[in-house]
């Protein structure tokens, strides 16, 4: 019953929120799984904050939200950010983190607010952030320039200021650590790369966070079970037909700033050509996988049109949401002129709204049939 009745969003406190929000004029942005204020706020005096001006809160309440948390934490000093990690039911993930303007800040806000109770029963933890700013990223090619890795890097995520590049005994290709402007963008980096390497390169790498750095207790590296749903219904099922597209173009190409060196160490060329003008699979320099630049749908809808086989009929379904930080979707795609189903269960990164997401689910499904297409041998 207990853990039930922490699923239920509390809409007075949702309501206080709105209010107070209001009343004080404050904004607060919503990306990638939290509610970030500042960063830095409308008004603020002095440089920004430099290493150590961050603190960890953790425990707390899953229905408490800004309205009390940066009134309380601004009790200490102005604060320069504070994000709240968020789910997709509107309820906080139990930690937060506040940053000021100096390290000497913070020591007091962990000497005042730590063991704080901020309802009965809930005591938080306030404790100095680790701001971990270095990703160490395995399994690279043993050919892979420094700068090509840079320069792709700086394409796929945001924050990238150097890397460096490490090879010998035990360790497989080549391994880079990569230093970025700031904890939260190696954060996001690290939950987005391995994707990201495996759609556009169709290589499996590893990303983890630099040995030396001891990661958050909030972070965990293998992550052994799900996160229980708790998305409103009302983002899916999607239902229809994948739209008309005006043509499909003669090659695929990857993005301009990806670096011609790089695509050729992963083994795939810069821009390789369809082997036949109305099929869109790979030769075996791509490893097995399909790597798409145009949309995955429009793909899948021009070869389905060319073959005569009627268009896909998309059902997509929101199924979870992972520790990952990742959403996943399962879903069922019928054509009419295959007699297979195609059923999986594909992931994709928080958007800003329902509408987006679905669309992303889409294309993400829309990859996976062609994938399964392509090797199964049920190409129309």
């Amino acid at each position: 019953m207990e853990n039930k009745q922490s699923q239920v969003l509390n809409l007075e406190r949702v309501q206080a929120l709105e209010i107070w929000l209001k009343a004080t004029n404050t904004t607060l942005t919503q990306v990638n799984g939290q509610r970030k204020y500042g960063g830095p706020p409308e008004v603020w005096e002095g440089a920004t904050p430099g290493p150590r001006c961050e603190v960890f809160i953790s425990q707390i309440p899953r229905d408490a939200y800004e309205d009390i948390l940066i009134p309380l934490f601004s009790s200490i000093g102005p604060l320069w950010e504070f994000r709240l990690m968020m789910n997709f039911s509107g309820q906080n993930r139990g930690f937060a983190y506040a940053k000021y303007g100096s390290a000497a800040v913070v020591a007091e806000a962990i000497r005042q607010l730590h063991g704080h109770m901020l309802e009965p029963g809930y005591r938080i933890s306030v404790r100095r952030s680790t701001e971990k700013r270095h990703l160490c990223i395995g399994g690279l090619p043993a050919s892979t320039r420094q700068e090509d890795i840079l320069q792709v890097l700086r394409v796929l995520v945001e924050g990238v200021e150097r890397v460096s590049l490490k090879a010998g005994p035990g360790i497989e290709g080549v391994s880079a650590t990569v230093a970025f402007s700031s904890h939260h963008a190696a954060s996001m980096a690290k939950k987005v790369l391995v994707e990201a390497f495996k759609k556009q390169f169709a290589m499996c790498v590893s990303v983890q966070w630099q040995p030396t750095e001891k990661p958050n207790p909030d972070e965990s590296r293998c992550p052994q079970k799900r996160a229980k749903s708790l998305l409103p219904s009302h983002l899916g099922p999607l239902h229809h037909s994948s739209p008309q597209p005006s043509g499909l173009p003669s090659f695929l190409t990857l993005p301009a700033s990806i670096p011609a060196g790089f695509c050729r160490a992963v083994g795939g060329p810069t821009a390789p050509q369809l082997p036949h003008p109305t099929c869109s699979f790979p030769d075996s320099s791509t490893q097995g996988h399909l790597v798409f630049a145009v949309s995955p749908v429009m793909l899948l809808s021009k070869l389905c049109e060319t073959a005569g086989v009627g268009q896909p009929f998309y059902e997509v379904q929101y199924s979870h949401a992972g520790p990952d930080g990742f959403l996943y979707f399962s879903y069922k795609v019928q054509i009419l002129g295959i007699t297979a189903t195609f059923k999986g269960l594909v992931m994709i990164l928080p958007g800003p709204n329902a509408s987006t997401m679905l669309e992303e689910a889409q294309k993400a499904v829309a990859q996976q049939v062609l994938q399964k297409m392509y090797n199964t041998g049920l190409t129309p």
